[in-house]
């Protein structure tokens, strides 16, 4: 018989309740987007009478998994954009932050992810001049990170045949081509980025480099970043003619849809 004695089921230590990791969204709005004309900064923009922020907050929000909306204002306009999220109805079960940006978009997403609770081990990026993307999207970035990637973009297959150029001295004058990238090899990167929070606060702490988006920070610290799919509906306005694009697509889902 052995000497060796089991501790009872009344002695045995409880296991240790399993820590809940919320899901934060910070969106930085305060560029003014140049290239859409003149007239208030581009996320503040009416898009079938409601600004593109809100339209973005809103999708981002239409996540059930997202339980916090951080928008990062202009740095002279956090009043004027806490009035506009206080005057459009958005879903009740997700808290809205507003915080003041800084002078790059790479300051102002860090400025974001500062203003975020210790609970928050997910945060997705997003472009608040993506307003209509649909929530399949959002969950689908929200999963692969759950599921342990470190960064995740949505991307869609490129439709043209893409050139690299010599590009010219002097604007208007021709460009030489310099190669021709393998098109099934491409792909065209939307928002919103998924990340571990861990991962892109040390990215943004590490990366000094003027990058166009934050899966790049996290490539250069050599962590992979993996592609789900994107959504043709999740399109950036940035010229005029995207606003055109942008209305019709609300008008298709107000008819189909009902709202």
């Amino acid at each position: 018989m052995s000497d060796v004695s089991r501790p009872s089921t009344a002695d045995a230590v409880p296991e240790a309740p399993a820590v809940t990791t919320r899901t934060a969204v910070v969106i930085p709005a305060a560029g003014r987007g140049v290239r859409l004309g003149p007239g208030a900064p581009k996320a503040l923009r009416a898009l079938n009478g409601t600004p593109m922020l809100i339209h973005a907050a809103r999708a981002m929000a239409a996540s059930r998994a997202v339980s916090l909306v951080v928008v990062v204002a202009p740095p002279d306009g956090a009043g004027e954009v806490k009035s506009l999220l206080d005057a459009h109805a958005l879903p009740e079960r997700t808290d809205f932050l507003v915080v003041p940006g800084g002078e790059t978009r790479q300051e102002s997403v860090k400025l974001g992810l500062d203003a975020l609770p210790s609970d928050c081990g997910i945060v997705l990026v997003h472009d608040a001049a993506r307003p209509l993307v649909p929530v399949d999207t959002v969950d689908a970035v929200i999963e692969a990170v759950r599921e342990g990637a470190a960064a995740v973009v949505p991307a869609l297959p490129l439709a043209d045949t893409v050139k690299e150029v010599e590009p010219a001295a002097v604007p208007g004058e021709p460009e030489p081509v310099v190669a021709t990238p393998e098109r099934r090899r491409l792909r065209a990167v939307q928002t919103p980025q998924g990340f571990d929070r861990a991962t892109l606060l040390r990215a943004h702490e590490t990366v000094t480099d003027d990058v166009t988006d934050d899966a790049s920070m996290v490539e250069q610290l050599g962590l992979p970043v993996v592609v789900v799919p994107g959504h043709e509906e999740a399109f950036k306005v940035t010229r005029p003619l995207d606003l055109v694009l942008a209305e019709a697509v609300l008008a298709r889902r107000r008819l189909n849809d009902g709202f």
